[in-house]
């Protein structure tokens, strides 16, 4: 493996390039720590640097942690991934769906059938201390209440005001809200609270001593010590802003509200990669981590999101991931089979550490540093049927997002989130989405659900935005992830 010091001036250049605040990286092998490195600032007032114990949100990033101990509950009996959620909440249904179809499984996959929808948004604006913007003017506009409880995501899913993706099970949809009933249903499958659950049974037999699962980041603030980060953002031109008002998001326990640092998550997933062991000993039963990302689940160079991890294979080796973001936060962290560890956390928040994660795992691999690993590349082709594709989408994650995708001199392209962007052919029906102004800078990548001769969906990342009727646009929004 190469000098570690090769690798930290590559991720300084990239840092400084990109003009985050601060910024923390942990690569952990079979020998401990390889590389452990803090950048820039974690305050502005103080100018007090970044470490490897400086406390971050690690934002959805979470999301495993809670899959995790749904494996662990089903391993130990106590509940079976294959339970209806009726079985947890008796009011709850998707529209059109049987509900012994809709799991606790097809929850943690993502595979429910819920569309994007705005209960976390309306959340985080209802609960946190929030700027005057336009997108917190409108979701305290709409949001129908301060979405505190549980059951008012339940009462709100099952009144069935939006069109589901297909059957349970059909179809990968990045939804925050099934990771919120996943939460209550640690709660009820345990005896105790999600919150204890994680404490007890991960975080302290891997000795993540600066790790708690809290809403509103008060134990988080207790343990760091005061080495925990404040929150940034950019404005619309371009200038920095922070505060260290966290999002509170009540019922989004499991989903998004881990606090952390760079070195104990490498703790957390180096063990998954050794199928629960750490240091000599089984802290997690074996047979819980094959259900989270194991052997039924396909392994393939684009990735498949299994409970909640994202499974693909990079440079020949299976990796694990899962990004997250939030206001302050964005996060990349997952392992490398080997037996490797790696985070990236990031108290900027909108970003994609993407980048930063590749190169990690190419100091790991001694690929080129800067090599890329992209599920869709361009293949130089065109598409057959590009009049399928044509037509306006939406996503109602919070303020609505619109793709609306035209034929332009034979050429597709979209309006994406307002920004122009080209779609450049791939395989099957996925394309790569380039900005038009600056074709090396990618924007997203656009995969096609086709019934019936058009388009029902695009899925722009994680998330199926559904076809509408042309010319109904909206105010756009940010994605949380």
């Amino acid at each position: 493996m190469r000098d570690g010091k090769e690798l930290e001036g590559y991720l300084a250049g990239l840092f400084e390039e990109r003009g985050y605040p601060g910024m923390a990286v942990c690569i952990r092998g079979p020998e401990g720590i390889l590389f452990e490195k803090g950048f820039g600032v974690r305050n502005m007032e103080q100018k007090e640097p970044v470490d490897g114990d400086t406390v971050f949100g690690i934002a959805s990033m979470s999301k495993s942690m809670t899959a995790l101990a749904c494996c662990i509950l089903q391993v130990e009996g106590k509940m079976s991934l294959e339970d209806p959620v009726v079985k947890y909440f008796p009011d709850f249904h998707v529209p059109g769906a049987a509900d012994e179809c809709v799991t606790v499984k097809t929850l943690a996959m993502h595979r429910a059938g819920i569309p994007p929808m705005e209960p976390l948004e309306w959340s985080i604006a209802m609960n946190s201390i929030e700027r005057d913007t336009k997108w917190y003017r409108e979701m305290v506009r709409t949001a129908p209440n301060k979405m505190d409880e549980i059951g008012q995501i339940v009462d709100y899913i099952s009144a069935g005001n939006y069109e589901p993706l297909g059957a349970p099970g059909e179809y990968m949809s990045y939804s925050n809200e099934g990771y919120a009933l996943l939460s209550y249903i640690v709660d009820q499958a345990s005896g105790s609270t999600l919150e204890e659950f994680l404490s007890e049974r991960i975080f302290k037999p891997l000795g993540m001593t600066r790790t708690v699962l809290d809403v509103d980041c008060s134990e988080a603030r207790v343990l760091s010590g005061g080495n925990i980060t404040s929150l940034f953002e950019r404005e619309e031109d371009g200038s920095l802003v922070w505060d260290d008002n966290w999002s509170v998001l009540p019922p989004f326990r499991g989903c998004a509200c881990v606090k952390s640092t760079a070195r104990d998550i490498t703790k957390y997933y180096q063990m998954l990669c050794d199928g629960g062991r750490w240091e000599g000993r089984q802290v997690i039963p074996a047979e819980a981590v094959e259900l989270m990302y194991g052997r039924e689940f396909p392994l393939t160079e684009e990735s498949f999101y299994c409970m909640g991890l994202k499974k693909r294979l990079i440079g020949g080796r299976m990796v694990c991931e899962h990004a997250g973001g939030l206001h302050g936060v964005s996060t990349q962290g997952g392992f490398l089979e080997g037996g490797y560890g790696v985070a990236v956390l990031c108290n900027e928040g909108d970003l994609d550490m993407e980048e930063f994660q590749w190169v990690c795992y190419n100091f790991i691999l001694g690929l080129p540093l800067d090599a890329k690993h992209y599920e869709v590349v361009p293949s130089g082709r065109t598409f057959g049927r590009p009049d399928m594709l044509c037509g306006d989408f939406v996503s109602s994650e919070g303020l609505k997002m619109h793709c609306t995708v035209s034929l332009e001199d034979g050429a597709l392209t979209a309006d994406y989130c307002e920004k122009k962007v080209r779609l450049l052919y791939g395989s099957h029906a996925s394309f790569v989405a380039v900005e038009a102004e600056r074709p090396e800078k990618r924007a997203t990548t656009m995969r096609f659900c086709i019934r019936n001769g058009k388009a029902w969906g695009v899925k722009c990342g994680s998330r199926i935005f559904q076809r509408t009727k042309e010319g109904d646009h909206g105010i756009t929004g940010k994605q949380r992830a």
